[in-house]
């Protein structure tokens, strides 16, 4: 049976007032696990994939990355677009980048989902791995689509791992005279790489933990130019945790000369700072992946706004249908809300 998710202690609680319509979970979905797990396996929570162009950007090193473009048909050349990245074994068929993409076309945006390296249509595309610091192919996406919307105001939004990269890559940019994006949002981002991954050792038992590694584990062996590096060992017994697979996979296949050197390069903490862009980051008190305390000790710059439900989950968020929203993924409509509102800031 699974147990409640044990927080640390944390500074005072981040107050903001963001005018967003108050979080109330399903009723049978009251904490962070099943919340996790309702958005992770539930069939009626899924949204199909709209229809899309996919556009291949070749990357300096060789490897490709697909973008699948989604273009409202009233869309004009100045329009708004939005980047959308997604989390750790996911893709651009994910069900939460289908919905919120789908959401977005409606009301007038035109929404490019990225694959990362090796993930969904691009998974024959890459000799190197995807992971958590990859801030080079998410301004490589951005630039492609600078190039063909060059007079959009351009959004981006992350999803977990795919947050932690797009806080990363924000920080990274804060030089440039005029940044890329004019707005931008992280959904439950993992900014402390090696926090996050201790703490699955013990969260729900290590079950999240054992899950990513099976899943990673199976994904490599079913993508051809990564199956042929995966570590002799692995032959007579594969990885059992996370850090395991990015000890002996991530790592050296991305250049790092340990898990621990990985997590701390690309950890997005480390940058945070820099950012100069209105970007909100919004997640839960009950996440059972990322600790509320990595995000709220945070030293934020002014122009980044948190936004904490006291439930939700990883990437969860389903609501009761008594909601005022127009269904029950109450994460969806926080993301239209801050890429259409134009509200604070």
């Amino acid at each position: 049976m699974m147990t409640p998710l044990e927080t640390e202690p944390t500074a005072a609680p981040v107050v903001d007032d963001l005018p967003f319509e108050p979080f109330e979970p399903h009723l049978l979905l009251w904490n962070g696990h099943m919340q996790t797990l309702a958005a992770a396996w539930l069939g009626d929570n899924r949204a199909p994939s709209p229809s899309s162009d996919e556009h291949r950007i070749q990357l300096a090193d060789g490897d490709q990355l697909v973008i699948h473009d989604n273009q409202p048909a009233d869309w004009q050349p100045t329009g708004p677009a939005t980047v959308l990245l997604h989390g750790l074994c996911g893709s651009a068929t994910s069900a939460y980048m289908a919905r919120i993409a789908d959401k977005l076309n409606q009301r007038g945006q035109r929404t490019f989902r990225v694959d990362m390296r090796g993930c969904g249509a691009g998974q024959d595309l890459a000799k190197r791995p995807y992971h958590a610091g990859r801030s080079d192919d998410l301004a490589a996406a951005v630039a492609y689509v600078r190039d063909l919307c060059p007079a959009s105001p351009l959004h981006a939004v992350g999803f977990s791992l795919g947050g932690n990269i797009l806080l990363k890559w924000l920080g990274e940019q804060h030089e440039a005279s005029s940044g890329p994006v004019t707005r931008a949002i992280a959904v439950n981002p993992p900014i402390d790489l090696q926090r996050c991954t201790d703490h699955l050792t013990t969260a729900c038992r290590g079950f999240y933990d054992r899950h990513f590694a099976k899943l990673l584990f199976q994904h490599v062996r079913e993508t051809h130019h990564w199956r042929i590096q995966l570590p002799a060992a692995w032959s007579a017994r594969r990885p059992r945790r996370l850090l395991e697979f990015d000890e002996l996979f991530t790592a050296p296949r991305a250049g790092f000369a340990s898990a621990a050197d990985y997590y701390h390069h690309c950890s997005a903490a480390r940058v945070i700072e820099r950012i100069n862009v209105p970007t909100l980051i919004l997640s839960s008190r009950d996440d059972p992946l990322v600790p509320v305390g990595t995000l709220e000790n945070q030293d934020w710059p002014e122009c980044v706004r948190l936004h904490f439900a006291p439930r939700g989950g990883h990437l969860g968020y389903i609501g009761r249908s008594s909601s005022n929203d127009p269904d029950r993924n109450w994460m969806d409509w926080r993301v239209v809300d801050w890429l259409t509102s134009g509200g604070p800031a």
